[in-house]
């Protein structure tokens, strides 16, 4: 009898083992080349899938090659950004795939494609976040389906152009601040050496934490440092395979971010319960983002949990000062590079407020400006690529696509090609912007640095008037040139960062 028992203990635990063997090898193999077959069968080329880490290993060493290189100015961002990409499409044609991992990518450039996967949110899905990514963000840019629906009518109204009309206070406030301490940097000797890029994240950091959460800067400090130190980390794990279960593991890495986000939640948190407090104590919700959106969530009854609403302000400090600072400071590399641009754009801010504050109804007068930051947009998207996973056999164009396949929109690419944007493509020319993005584009799907159909960034609108208002009152006070010590090194940390800084000498031109 003991035998017996032993024996069907022993063939249990085989019979698990066995089943779990299966699932990893199929996972790791069987399950990639069997998708492999089916995507070369329908013409498109790629690298063979290699066991698990498919081509990560080759990403992460492109990516290491093209940073230990000199770079300038004028040199091709793409192979540096995304060198596996650009290497794929000039060996396999656009019509390739690439693995991350054990999943097959397909990458997709023609607009009419483009167009088809931004509008059938329902076929193509966001892919899910690897678990330790959960815990930078989450919120409205995640939800699928019903959620996505509840949550961006909640969300919505804050957003209104009435709305972000009652921001404008705190705009000013911000900008006031940092072109007040420049001024006091170049009161004595007309010119001086700044890093852009540190003061225009505080800035925009200064800024969501004034429209977002109705605090200054200095209360909300500590979130967004954290918040810096989590994106690294997150960068660093994205760049490895996901193994299932690793992140239990009690590494200093896992640990780590952890620990920062539960400090974070716990911050975020003490900020939502004391409004939350006060506007069902009689309060007035107040015009920040987070009073609008708890007014708006309760009277929708409550559609949002309380975590619910923390996810959404972690999503509000990450996206909301990222976007604004990166295009701001690209903007300003660019006008430094073309300075007959940066004195048209500033004649422009003259001509239309002089010295005073940039009035709301007449930023619609900025063309100029609209047309450089547009170009802006295209030569440095903040999100460089975008992906989608199809969930069940998904017909695009003449492809199908099985289950488990994700497709790849790589931005920078496509904001890039010179099949889309002529043989100029890669030059500054705000002048292609003149007529509008639709004549630019020719009505194709070839611009979206926000996103493009019913999934276009909730906070397109705040980005862009917090990028004009803050440039009109930067060109109203200062001329700018690079510094002899600035080194040109976009890189990827969720946005595209300038890795070593933007030095700028400014000088006073009133």
């Amino acid at each position: 009898m003991e035998i017996s028992i032993q024996s069907i203990a022993l063939a249990t635990v085989l019979a698990v083992l066995t089943t779990l063997a299966w699932m990893v090898v199929n996972w790791a193999w069987l399950r990639p080349k069997r998708l492999e077959g089916l995507l070369r069968q329908q013409g498109l080329s790629g690298r063979p899938h290699t066991f698990l880490f498919g081509d990560l290993k080759e990403i992460s060493r492109l990516m290491r090659e093209a940073k230990s290189k000199p770079f300038g100015l004028s040199d091709d961002i793409k192979p540096r950004l995304l060198p596996l990409v650009h290497q794929s499409f000039q060996t396999y044609g656009k019509n390739s795939f690439m693995w991350i991992g054990p999943t097959p990518t397909v990458n997709i450039t023609n607009p009419e494609l483009l167009k088809e996967i931004f509008s059938k949110m329902y076929d193509y899905r966001k892919p899910p976040r690897s678990p330790l990514l959960k815990l930078l963000f989450g919120g409205l840019a995640f939800h699928e389906g019903k959620k996505w629906v509840q949550h961006r009518k909640i969300i919505n109204p804050a957003f209104h152009v009435e709305k972000l009309k009652l921001t404008l206070p705190a705009f000013y406030s911000s900008c006031t601040e940092m072109v007040g301490r420049w001024e006091y940097l170049v009161s004595e000797v007309r010119s001086c050496e700044v890093d852009a890029w540190v003061d225009l994240q505080n800035l925009s950091r200064d800024l969501i934490s004034r429209t977002a959460f109705g605090s200054r800067y200095a209360e909300g400090k500590r979130i967004f440092e954290l918040q810096e130190e989590l994106a690294l980390l997150t960068m660093k794990a994205l760049q490895s395979v996901y193994i299932p279960g690793w992140r239990f593991l009690p590494t200093r890495m896992n640990r780590r971010m952890k620990n920062i986000d539960k400090e974070v939640q716990a911050l975020l948190m003490d900020i939502i319960r004391r409004r939350e407090k006060a506007i069902r104590g009689g309060e007035a919700a107040g015009d920040d983002l987070l009073g609008l959106l708890l007014e708006s969530n309760m009277k929708e009854n409550a559609g949002m949990s309380f975590h619910d609403v923390t996810e959404e302000c972690k999503f509000f400090y990450v996206a909301g000062q990222e976007t604004t600072s990166v295009l701001l400071v690209w903007t300003m590399v660019l006008l430094s590079v073309h300075p007959d641009w940066q004195a048209r754009a500033r004649e422009e801010v003259l001509q239309t407020f002089g010295s005073r504050k940039p009035d709301f109804g007449e930023l619609s007068h900025l063309k100029i400006v609209t047309m450089i930051l547009n170009e802006v947009l295209r030569l440095y998207p903040p999100v460089i690529a975008l992906a989608r996973e199809v969930h069940k056999e998904t017909k695009l164009g003449k492809l199908t696509l099985p289950t488990g396949v994700q497709v790849s929109m790589p931005t920078l690419l496509i904001h890039r090609d010179k099949e889309l944007w002529g043989e100029d493509a890669e030059e500054f020319k705000p002048e292609r912007f003149a007529e509008g993005v639709s004549e630019a584009t020719k009505n194709q799907v070839s611009f979206f640095p926000f996103g493009w159909g019913p999934r276009t960034c909730v906070g397109q609108n705040f980005a862009m008037l917090e990028a004009k208002i803050a440039l009109a009152m930067i060109l109203q006070q200062f001329s700018f040139e690079l510094s002899p010590f600035y080194v040109h090194a976009p890189c990827n940390v969720l946005t595209l960062q300038p890795q070593h800084g933007v030095q700028v000498i400014l000088h006073k031109v009133n």
